[in-house]
């Protein structure tokens, strides 16, 4: 996973290794968890690693299909929302580490397959999406923002689980490479 992105000549390459970056910090938050290490919420707050690593999987995953112009594969609004935080019905770490691959993948086809990053398309009138039409560009900076938001929550709720730091696994990764 990288850990630090390098210099980059190409604007596309720079913001997918960014968002990869970002996505590490919450892989590695993961290592050598439970399901119900995973699942708890040891801080004040209601989040979890694995409702974080669902959250950030679907939050990807539709903002690429917007982009596409094409509708996400889970729909949320303000009913739903809370499903988005939390694993049900059978779904575990290891499903969702598989479909954020499967997300991410589609995620750098689509960016390294775009005419240009000033490309835009429209966003929904909903009170939590910017109002208009935003580029592909904001979306990549966008999802560099949420998912090192999260990483950020994941560091935190880790260290309340363990003790573990994000330099310390780091370094874990490393030795199971």
């Amino acid at each position: 996973m990288v850990t630090h992105v390098a210099a980059q000549d190409d604007e596309r390459e720079a913001l997918l290794a960014f968002i990869e970056e970002q996505r590490g910090g919450i892989r590695r938050a993961l290592l050598g968890l439970t399901e119900e290490q995973a699942a708890s919420r040891p801080s004040a707050s209601e989040l979890s690693l694995s409702g974080l690593l669902k959250h950030v999987s679907q939050v990807e995953q539709g903002w690429i299909a917007r982009a596409k112009q094409e509708p996400p594969e889970v729909e949320r609004d303000q009913s739903n929302w809370h499903e988005s935080f939390r694993l049900v019905d059978g779904e575990t770490i290891e499903s969702q580490l598989a479909y954020w691959e499967k997300v991410a993948a589609g995620t750098e086809a689509f960016i390294r397959s775009a005419p240009s990053l000033d490309d835009t398309f429209p966003l929904p009138k909903e009170p939590w999406f910017p109002e208009g039409s935003v580029s592909i560009r904001w979306v990549c900076l966008h999802l560099i923002r949420e998912t090192a938001r999260h990483a950020g929550h994941a560091d935190i709720i880790r260290e309340s689980l363990d003790g573990a730091t994000a330099y310390e696994l780091v370094a874990k990764e490393r030795e199971s490479q």
